[in-house]
């Protein structure tokens, strides 16, 4: 157990950028919402998982959406309590704790002003360990949890409570309700047992993303490395490329950000190309023709001076960026991770290969 105040929010939301792969939106959106709330209320006790009794109910709270549209619609307090209340109602008991149900700007912080605003604690876990687009995209689902019941909100009140057949069904039908609610909604999910949290989540997904957010801001300052070096040293990732943005072409559909967005070499990668393919989260990337990371392994593109990850809705022409690949959480490797979250599932004409297995011959170093 331990206090999540206003200090750990930045390196928290920083950190969570990174593993966000792109997606889950502005960090800096993010990072007001939950410290508006921590100001008002005080700090939030975090739960290691291991402390969450195990028939105690804890539940994912998140946004879902376009993450551009919930720059300009933004979030109340009365949704975190409205999702409260609904999921209570369901199960005749009251929620012990929430968990976000991704790492991303947003995603990571819109969990940590439900605790604040509701008080109650937030446990130390997601259900992913990076971003993905689609709700069904979980650990929860491999390990055969529902999503539903699903409690949904607007910013205007309107709200609904889902129960389908499969996870599938509650993302499409909750994408379409997502789509009339002006493309970005708050939602609770996934309500399952401390048990079932423990079992299949995946664990301190805070605290790595506020020691990754921490090292990230004091990156300029190792003297024992060049700042190039210990960033991809303390995130564990392989440089894939350095380049300029040269374009990016985006489009929302669907209540989803579909883009992608080219490089031009420099440094020396000079006289290279490569180009990042997404939807919401990085999903492919290409040097010169070779495919050298696709998902479910994390690809990010990093500001080349400060190392201040950029999400997709922040790509702007002339950005000067590193892309870097990192290895996903070891479920997603398994037939039933692939299946879920692989590179064939979002359209792309390759088998997963490892970025790690991608690299060997030298193009990227860790």
């Amino acid at each position: 157990m331990r206090i999540i105040n206003k200090k750990d929010i930045e390196d928290i939301a920083l950190g969570a950028a990174l593993l966000g792969a792109g997606g889950g939106g502005d960090p800096y959106i993010g990072k007001l919402v939950a410290m508006g709330a921590v100001d008002e209320h005080g700090p939030v006790t975090m739960l290691d998982p291991q402390e969450v009794p195990d028939n105690a109910l804890v539940v994912p709270i998140a946004m879902m959406g376009a993450p551009t549209v919930l720059a300009e619609k933004a979030i109340g307090e009365n949704e975190y309590k409205t999702l409260s209340s609904m999921i209570s109602q369901f199960f005749g008991k009251e929620i012990y704790a929430f968990l976000p149900i991704e790492a991303g700007g947003v995603n990571s912080m819109l969990p940590i002003a439900a605790c604040a605003r509701l008080g109650i604690p937030l446990v130390d876990a997601d259900g992913m360990g990076r971003a993905f687009p689609e709700l069904q995209m979980v650990t929860f689902t491999i390990g055969g949890i529902n999503a539903s019941p699903m409690a949904l909100t607007d910013e205007k009140g309107n709200c609904v409570i889902f129960e389908t057949i499969t996870n599938k069904w509650t993302e499409e039908l909750a994408r379409a309700v997502t789509m009339s609610c002006g493309g970005a909604v708050s939602v609770a999910l996934y309500p399952m047992t401390g048990k079932q949290m423990k079992e299949f989540s995946v664990r301190n997904i805070v605290t790595r993303s506020q020691k990754l957010g921490e090292a990230i801001r004091t990156v300029k300052s190792c003297t024992d490395k060049t700042p190039e070096e210990h960033f991809l040293s303390f995130s564990e990732s392989y440089k894939l490329f350095k380049g300029k943005i040269s374009d990016v072409l985006r489009e929302t559909r669907g209540a989803f950000n579909f883009g992608k967005v080219m490089l031009e070499g420099i440094g020396e990668y000079k006289g290279s190309e490569a180009y990042v393919e997404f939807q919401n989260e990085n999903l492919l990337a290409c040097v010169n023709g070779e495919i050298l990371a696709t998902v479910p392994d994390l690809i990010c593109l990093v500001d080349a001076e400060t190392f201040v990850p950029v999400t997709t809705d922040a790509l702007k022409y002339g950005k000067r960026v590193y892309v870097v690949g990192l290895k996903c959480f070891e479920m997603w490797r398994s037939e039933a991770g692939l299946k879920l979250v692989g590179p064939r599932y979002f359209g792309c004409d390759t088998d997963y290969i490892p970025v790690e297995e991608r690299c060997k011959g030298g193009t990227a170093s860790v």
